[in-house]
């Protein structure tokens, strides 16, 4: 079992002229294995700058507050040592890696990750496997990473690294943005899959309950103003669908 633990987190991000502009105002909260979070907001409330401070993104600098990992301050931490620990972001916009196939890729991770590198054999029939299930070409294998992938097919690919990675917290940042129906599904049974054996936690981060229908969380939050403002159950997502942020904005 293990936990993330957020507390009082502030955050600002360095603009242009220097001057520091504040996005997270204090924010507190706990995932635990096998446990699905959904954070919920409009445009501009923090919701992102969340996801990339706890993975230690250089445009954002944390003015207050901690983040721990089963205990470890995971702010003392590098981006690649927060993976190793076991923290994995599944960005909105996924970049591409020139001359770096995703087999190399994949295994790179993996091997960084355990700490030897998987056997050949195995973990060819892991990668096969993998794609299979969220319905890849093996081709794609062979390619550059998200080099020429579609918004759909770098999200498969995003899910495909959560399922072959197999972190202790996942933070799925608008992992539903950009996808047509078909893609949202296989994407959705991908994340699923993972969340069934009950060793990881996700935070899953979406403006709409489209993707809710798919991933039943079981918490959700309102973020509003770099802060948390409301939690509740899945209901207070069906909540947001019919009446949206406004009472929240205007609490706020």
């Amino acid at each position: 079992m293990s936990t993330l633990e957020i507390r009082d987190l502030q955050v600002s991000v360095k603009l242009p002229d220097g001057e520091l502009k504040p996005i997270l105002a204090g924010v507190d909260l706990t995932i635990k294995s096998g446990e699905t979070h959904a954070i919920m907001g409009p445009n501009g409330s923090g919701k992102s700058t969340l996801a990339y401070s706890i993975a230690g993104h250089p445009k954002y600098e944390i003015t207050g507050g901690s983040v721990t990992l089963d205990g470890q301050d995971v702010l003392a931490l590098t981006v690649d040592e927060r993976a190793r620990a076991g923290l994995f972001l599944a960005m909105q916009y996924p970049v591409e890696v020139p001359g770096v196939s995703v087999a190399n890729f994949l295994r790179t991770a993996k091997t960084a990750i355990d700490g030897e590198a998987p056997k050949l054999r195995t973990w060819a029939g892991e990668l096969r496997g993998a794609m299979e299930k969220l319905q890849m070409d093996p081709a794609f294998a062979q390619r550059n990473v998200n080099e020429g992938f579609s918004g759909g097919e770098k999200k498969r690919h995003e899910i495909m690294q959560l399922e072959l990675l197999k972190p202790k917290m996942a933070i799925l940042d608008e992992t539903d943005s950009g996808l047509d129906i078909d893609a949202l599904r296989v994407v959705s049974e991908g994340v699923n899959r993972v969340r069934e054996t009950g060793e990881t936690g996700f935070l899953l981060i979406t403006h709409y309950t489209r993707i809710l229908r798919y991933i039943k969380p079981d918490f959700v939050h309102v973020f509003v103003g770099g802060k948390i403002v409301e939690e509740g159950g899945s209901e207070l997502a069906d909540e947001l669908e019919v009446s949206g942020y406004e009472k929240f904005l205007a609490k706020a």
